[in-house]
C-alpha cells in the first residue's frame, strides 16, 4: 500500500474541503498530538484521522477550514506518534502516511480505525470518544455499553468454538462407534458359523460320545449368558441387523442347550440303572 505521496492524496483534499468533525481533526505540529486524540477516535464507531500539518482558519462565509502549513515528517516525527499510540491501554494501531513531499510543507496523514478492543484509554487511564469537532470523556453508562459489547462478542467467538470443537468430537465417537459395529457384527457372524458347524456335529455324536457332554452343556449355558448381556449393549446402538443375528444366535444356542441337556439326563439315567 502506498505511504508516501509527492502532493496531497484525493482523500486528504476532501478532508480539507470540510471543517473538523466527528472523523477528522486538524493539527499544527506532532508535537500537538496527545493520547487521548488516539484513543477518542479509537473509541469511535467509524475512527478517525488526524492531519498534521495543518492551520485553522475562519473562511470569509465565516466557516472553519484547514490550510497546509507543513510539519515535521522524519523518523523523530514518526516515532513520537508510534509511542503515544503504545502508551494507550489497549495499544493503537495507527497508519501513516506522508503528502505534499515535492512542495516545502509536507504534512502527515495519520489513519485511526476503530479499535476492536474497545473501550480504550490513555495511560493515565482516561477514556475519550470523539463528538463533533471535539473530545469528550465517555459516560458511564457508554463505557458500560461497549463492555457489555465487547464482552457479548468474545462469549460468541468462544462459544462458536466450543460448538465446533464438541461436534468434531461427536464426529469421532459416531465413526469409533460404527467402526466398532463392524468389528461387533463380524465376531457375531463368526459365532453364528461356530454355532452351525456345532449343531451338526452334535447331531453326529454317538450316545458314548453325548456321554461326555456335560462340560460342553455348561459352556453353551455361560455363553447364552453372555449373549443375552451383549444384546443388552450391542442392540441400541447398532440397530436392526445386529439384533436379528443375535436373535438368530440365541436360538441356536437354544437349541443346543435343549438337545445336550436331553443327552445329558439320558445318559445320567442310564448310569443310574446299570448301578
Amino acid at each position: 500500500m502506498k505511504r508516501e505521496y509527492r502532493r496531497l492524496s484525493r482523500r486528504t483534499q476532501q478532508l480539507l474541503a470540510a471543517p473538523e468533525g466527528v472523523n477528522i481533526d486538524f493539527k499544527r505540529e506532532v508535537q500537538a498530538v496527545r493520547s487521548a486524540d488516539l484513543v477518542a477516535f479509537a473509541n469511535s464507531p467509524q475512527g478517525g484521522t488526524l492531519l498534521i500539518g495543518i492551520d485553522e482558519y475562519t473562511s470569509p462565509d465565516g466557516v472553519q477550514r484547514g490550510r497546509v502549513v507543513g510539519c515535521d515528517v522524519d523518523d523523530r516525527a514518526r516515532l513520537l506518534l508510534v509511542n503515544k499510540a503504545t502508551e494507550c491501554i489497549p495499544n493503537i494501531d495507527l497508519r501513516i502516511y506522508t503528502e505534499n513531499l515535492s512542495q516545502a510543507r509536507p504534512i502527515l496523514r495519520i489513519e485511526i480505525p476503530s479499535g476492536h478492543l474497545k473501550p480504550y484509554c490513555t495511560h493515565g487511564g482516561e477514556y475519550r470518544i470523539r463528538t463533533d469537532g471535539r473530545n469528550r470523556a465517555l459516560l458511564p453508562e457508554e463505557l458500560l455499553a461497549i463492555y457489555m459489547d465487547r464482552e457479548g462478542e468474545q462469549f460468541l467467538s468462544r462459544f462458536r468454538d466450543a460448538v465446533f470443537q464438541l461436534e468434531h468430537q461427536v464426529e469421532n465417537v459416531n465413526y469409533s462407534l460404527s467402526s466398532g459395529m463392524l468389528s461387533v457384527s463380524q465376531h457375531l457372524e463368526d459365532l453364528d458359523d461356530q454355532l452351525r458347524h456345532t449343531l451338526h456335529r452334535i447331531e453326529q455324536l454317538t450316545d458314548s460320545n453325548k456321554k461326555r457332554s456335560r462340560n460342553l452343556l455348561q459352556a453353551l449355558r455361560e455363553s447364552q449368558r453372555s449373549i443375552v448381556q451383549l444384546e443388552q449393549v450391542v442392540v441400541p446402538k447398532s440397530g436392526a441387523v445386529s439384533s436379528s443375528l443375535l436373535e438368530d444366535i440365541e436360538h441356536k444356542l437354544g437349541m443346543l442347550l435343549d438337545l445336550v441337556d436331553s443327552d445329558a439326563e439320558i445318559a445320567d439315567n442310564q448310569e443310574e440303572s446299570r448301578d
